[in-house]
């Protein structure tokens, strides 16, 4: 059998950006968490602290993904994010079965990594749908509650404040079960840990 090629598909400036986005999101959601359930026997952190470090990482995450959408914009890891929606129904599907079943039963991965292709089917489209939908609109509601004067006051009468609240919580929930996902899908290399060497040499 022939040794598979290795691939340099992580440049330095995506792995930073990874990296510090992991560690703010990670921040935001304990943080959160505690901000949301201050009276509780479990808080993670005093209501004060986790006001001081959601902000803080919400900043960050902010400029960082400003830092993806320039990279994306200018590099060319912009190829892996085009959107072809010609037979896409049908290569989510194949990917979702494989995830189901083929994987367990051995099967070959129905779109396996190369040079012009680092994510498949439901990788990329997720990513899409978290990088250039629901990060936006966290960063967005993120910064009308930390500035309420800019948010409306009300919304056919209810308050403009508690909608962005909903929003800002439930995208943020999203985000939180998207993360998981991640980490589980990462861990199905060969060896486990294979993927997240990947992300810190830049090799796969």
């Amino acid at each position: 059998m022939a040794s598979m090629e290795k691939l340099y598909l992580y440049p330095l400036w995506l792995r930073i950006w990874h990296g510090v986005n992991a560690l703010g999101i990670v921040v935001l959601i304990v943080s959160g968490i505690s901000m949301q359930y201050p009276s509780t026997k479990f808080t993670m952190l005093d209501f004060g602290t986790a006001v001081n470090m959601h902000n803080i990482a919400g900043v960050i995450v902010s400029f960082s993904f400003l830092l993806f959408f320039l990279g994306n914009m200018f590099t060319k890891n912009r190829k892996f994010y085009r959107i072809k929606p010609k037979g896409l129904r049908k290569r989510l599907v194949k990917q979702a079965k494989y995830y189901i079943h083929g994987m367990f039963n051995d099967s070959e991965a129905p779109f396996p990594i190369s040079e012009k292709r680092k994510f498949n089917p439901l990788q990329k489209y997720s990513y899409v749908a978290v990088m250039y939908f629901f990060v936006p609109v966290i960063i967005i509601t993120g910064i009308a509650l930390l500035f309420p004067e800019l948010i409306i006051e009300e919304i056919y009468a209810v308050s403009g404040v508690m909608i962005t609240a909903v929003l800002h919580g439930t995208v943020g929930f999203l985000i939180f079960i998207f993360l998981l996902i991640h980490l589980y899908v990462a861990s199905l290399g060969k060896p486990p840990l294979k993927n997240f060497k990947s992300i810190i040499n830049g090799w796969h």
